[in-house]
């Protein structure tokens, strides 16, 4: 059994009913996006039925789906990326990880500055972009890292990469993880590299995160454990702090992590390929960018085609979701509590299915479980046996 289940990072799909209590305003990503740019063209996702699910403008509703289709609500605590992709695995919060809207405590700046001998800049909330354009040349004089934090429950460090070395660097985040635990154990420890000169700094690709372990053992682990391999593309490895993964494959961008998916089905002979694509999230939602997300959204449905046609011939199944939202409509630039899409296809599943509204996100976890035959006590209930028609489906694939 072989199964990839790919997170188009931050696409929701519509409010949840507590959003209220997490968000300054509610969220519905893809609607709102859709028609704040006029229109989407994602002739693979209306295929799978992601008009069924929510008001996408310019896609349609009332063409059969390809596959299986609904929403999932999240039972976890949060609205973080660790939250969702945890509970996907299997894995509840019990509470949320902290936040710090007024940057951390002097105390923990002040020992975080001893071990790593030198002092720091920020120590705020703020955009990773405009922060080092704020702080850059400041960082440039000194060589103090810039310290911030978001929304997120996340400690980020921000350093030019020809004045802090990377390894460095790494060094600090690995310092900031071990001592960011109880009430401090924010969710992520962040790398955040930058070059370039004052005026023109850019971010770059050598970012790395540092997450704590799962609470619990995770789907991933137990496929592991069974002799499965669970290969990780993008930042899954680090969401996950490692456990449960058996091989990695960085990526860059969509694209190219789309491109180390399909190497990945190369390399897979029994197991999980499981995917994150995060420049929904971190290039357009946090940047209030519905046009660029929008763009990002269609490459992205041309560039899976391909890959939406292996599955069918070769025996995959195929999950597309997402972790939360991010609408990039809204005033703030965090991320939202909302349904995420659940978008399955595959030469066994079967055709224009209405799986309902899910609720938690754990359901996948349980349909891992039953698919790879991996005995499993946690949270979901899977929907495998009501999708799958045990048969191997004739025909080409078709958009």
């Amino acid at each position: 059994m072989k199964t990839i289940l790919i997170i188009l990072d931050s696409c929701g799909v519509g409010a949840l009913p507590d959003a209220p209590l997490y968000d300054v305003e509610p969220g519905n990503t893809l609607g709102n996006l859709s028609r704040a740019r006029g229109g989407l063209h994602l002739p693979l996702l209306e295929s799978l039925g992601i008009g069924k699910i929510t008001s996408v403008q310019g896609v349609a509703a009332d063409k059969p789906a390809i596959g299986a289709y609904g929403k999932m609500a999240s039972q976890t605590h949060g609205k973080d990326t660790t939250a969702g992709h945890w509970e996907m695995a299997g894995v509840m919060l019990e509470r949320p990880f902290p936040t710090f809207p007024n940057g951390f405590p002097k105390d923990f700046v002040t020992e975080f500055q001893k071990a790593i001998g030198t002092g720091t800049l920020g120590n705020v909330v703020a955009s990773g972009t405009t922060i080092i354009e704020e702080l850059g040349e400041a960082h440039l004089e000194t060589g103090y890292p810039i310290i911030y934090t978001s929304a997120d429950s996340v400690f980020q460090i921000a350093a030019h990469e020809e004045v802090v070395p990377l390894t460095t660097l790494y060094d600090w985040c690995l310092i900031a993880r071990d001592m960011l635990k109880g009430d401090l154990g924010v969710g992520r420890v962040i790398a955040r590299p930058f070059a370039g000169k004052p005026g023109n700094f850019k971010r770059t690709a050598n970012r790395h995160d540092y997450s704590l372990d799962p609470i619990k053992p995770t789907i991933l682990e137990r496929m592991a454990a069974a002799g499965q391999q669970v290969i990780s593309i993008g930042k899954i490895k680090d969401i996950f702090n490692g456990k449960g993964i058996t091989s990695s494959k960085p990526s860059i961008s969509n694209a190219d992590g789309i491109a180390k998916t399909m190497e990945a089905m190369d390399e897979l002979t029994e197991g999980l390929i499981f995917v994150n694509l995060v420049d929904f999230d971190m290039l357009y939602g946090h940047r209030n960018n519905p046009i660029g997300y929008g763009d990002a959204l269609e490459e992205a449905d041309r560039l899976l085609q391909p890959l939406a046609k292996r599955c069918c011939e070769e025996g995959y199944m195929l999950i597309l979701s997402a972790d939360h939202g991010n609408d990039p409509t809204t005033p703030d630039t965090d991320h939202n509590r909302e349904y995420v899409p659940l978008l399955v296809y595959g030469q066994d599943i079967k055709e224009n299915h209405d799986l309902g509204i899910r609720s938690t996100f754990a359901d996948v976890a349980a349909t891992l479980a039953k698919r790879h035959h991996i005995p499993y006590e946690g949270p979901g209930s899977s929907f495998y046996e009501d999708i799958t028609t045990g048969l191997c489906r004739e025909g080409e694939f078709q958009v």
